[in-house]
């Protein structure tokens, strides 16, 4: 409930951002081109991001006379959460890791890398299962795709402010210009897009601990997904995949090898955060 709230918070800010520095630089024609081109581009996304991500991991579908485990599992976690059995692929990596991917739960994809099958146990795999379809079930890229087009939105006013300031402008208008308020706009042209960048990212951590909190429910097994969330953290650091920075936020942990600086430029919540919440929740469940 707690991230529910949280994210819902924080969409509300992106668009009081947007509205703000639309009016600021953009005026309500500026902000609303803005708005329908990065609307134009997350829809597309929308409904094709998932054939993206899936060619660009190398991720195969696979049959139940393949793996009947893994469809076993995948179907009994569906069934649990209440969704659609998801379609399922296999990802050709050897560093244990997975994503969902689908913009609704009727086309829910769960992909897995060969080498999670290696590594987890029946109970782990079942939890990053129920991590994974709980994504699907949260409708969590349909959340990103807002989050992705309101910030797009404001990049564009930002960029068209850029290029206003750099050839707009006769010199009269340049002489009658309010000095505070064109510092003003320069101030916002760089606080803002950074200021919505954060607020994205900090969507995209509460998805995960609510991801995280939904399937550990799912199961009724959360100290199952903290061991699973322990060996994949172990296992990417030591051997990062080879993936598209913007795709990483999808993974179930971090599959790059480079850590932020600092949380607040992270897509993924501290694994130790995560792994600590979820034993707290076995005392409850």
């Amino acid at each position: 409930m707690i991230n529910t709230v949280k994210t819902f918070v924080f969409l509300a800010i992106l668009t009081v951002l947007f509205i703000l520095i639309g009016q600021l630089i953009g005026g309500k024609v500026g902000a609303t081109i803005a708005l329908f081109l990065a609307g134009i581009m997350n829809f597309i996304a929308y409904f094709f991001s998932h054939k993206i991500v899936l060619a660009m991991s190398g991720a195969q579908p696979v049959s139940k006379e393949e793996d009947p485990e893994l469809h076993a599992i995948v179907e009994e976690v569906a069934r649990r959460a209440g969704i659609p059995k998801p379609q399922v692929y296999i990802i050709p990596s050897e560093t244990p890791n997975a994503f969902a991917t689908g913009r609704n739960p009727e086309n829910g994809v769960v992909a897995v890398t060969v080498g999670l099958r290696r590594l987890l146990t029946r109970e782990e795999l079942a939890g990053v299962i129920a991590h994974e379809i709980a994504h699907i079930k949260n409708r969590d890229i349909l959340i990103s795709t807002i989050a992705a087009t309101i910030v797009g939105a404001i990049s564009y006013l930002a960029q068209m402010a850029q290029w206003a300031l750099i050839f707009g402008g006769g010199r009269e208008e340049e002489e009658g210009r309010n000095p505070l308020a064109l510092i003003g706009t320069i101030i916002a042209l760089i606080i803002v897009p950074i200021a919505a960048t954060l607020i994205q990212l900090a969507i995209s951590r509460s998805r995960e601990y609510l991801a995280d909190e939904t399937g550990a429910k799912i199961i009724r097994n959360p100290i199952a997904l903290a061991k699973a969330l322990e060996k994949l953290e172990s296992w990417n650091r030591a051997y990062p995949m080879n993936v598209n920075p913007a795709q990483a936020q999808m993974y179930i942990v971090n599959p790059l090898s480079g850590k932020s600086l600092f949380k607040l430029f992270s897509t993924h919540p501290p694994i130790e955060e995560r792994i600590e919440r979820l034993y707290k929740m076995s005392k409850a469940i």
